[in-house]
């Protein structure tokens, strides 16, 4: 059957958008969220992942699709776990292509978790082969070719900003304590005391608003900090001590079940692309 697998790199001409090719069987990613979109090419096994609501497969040459800032899981679909090709471009990369295709200024968004889609996939084939390869022209190439098929396609403009807007002045006013507060964290009762609520009425608001309660959230917002500080070339001991990780384990658990990779493992993948 063989055994997990999970390489996480990026390529240098592009270095908004990630990319990790694995194989999962045992493990499990937690509720969690990313910056920019998730684009995952299944092309073995199938994968299972939580997302707004519901339970959501995806099964052999299919996509999964999650859209910035949307909590969502993963864990393996069969026994025999799933094989996947991911890449996670950011909010600006999919804006700037979808201007290239003269669509008019708005967010973007995919209206289907799992997209049926050969031509897309074969692309996001290509790019991700091309990317390993770092082969830039081919990478820059098939790239657009597959997000725009996929914006073209499956998604669609819907009003809006950052989601500010939307959440309750008190879960808006905790969240960004939460963001000021990476290494001395408020207990509930502070925080709820701070925005002039009350601890279960917060909880319950900021769950419901969010998708997480506001110590999940914290460790979401200490992730990408500590990612952005693996790209600076920070020792994963001092990451874990400037973004408010217990130690270095800590934040080895949580970045994993994030990410896909220990922090190590993600700093040495960024700076160079992960040849097969």
């Amino acid at each position: 059957m063989g055994g997990e697998i999970a390489h996480y790199f990026r390529h240098p001409s592009l270095p908004d958008v990630d990319l990790l090719r694995a194989r999962f069987v045992t493990h499990r990613f937690s509720r969690h969220t990313h910056p920019g979109y998730t684009i995952g090419l299944i092309e073995a096994g199938v994968e299972e992942f939580e997302h707004l609501g519901g339970v959501e497969r995806a099964g052999p040459g299919s996509i999964a699709v999650v859209n910035p800032d949307v909590v969502h899981t993963g864990h393996a679909g069969t026994p025999e776990g799933w094989t996947y090709r991911v890449i996670y471009p950011s909010v600006e990369v999919v804006e700037a292509i979808a201007a290239e295709l003269g669509a008019p200024r708005g967010t973007l968004s995919f209206s289907a978790p799992v997209l049926d889609d050969p031509a897309a996939a074969r692309s996001l084939r290509a790019f991700h082969r091309a990317g390993e390869a770092g082969d830039t022209l081919a990478a820059s190439t098939t790239l657009r070719t597959a997000l725009a098929r996929l914006l073209t396609r499956h998604a669609r403009r819907v009003p809006g900003d950052d989601g500010s807007a939307a959440l309750p002045p008190a879960v808006r006013d905790a969240r960004d304590i939460l963001h000021a507060s990476l290494l001395g964290p408020p207990s509930l009762e502070e925080l709820a005391a701070s925005v002039g609520t009350r601890p279960f009425p917060l909880l319950r608001a900021f769950r419901a608003t969010v998708g997480l309660p506001p110590h999940a959230y914290l460790n979401q917002v200490r992730v990408r900090a500590a990612r952005a500080l693996l790209d600076e070339g920070l020792r994963p001991a001092e990451v874990a001590a400037r973004t408010g990780f217990a130690d270095q384990a800590h934040l080895t658990r949580h970045f994993k079940r994030t990410v896909g990779v220990p922090p190590g493992a993600y700093q040495s993948a960024a700076k160079r692309p992960d040849h097969p």
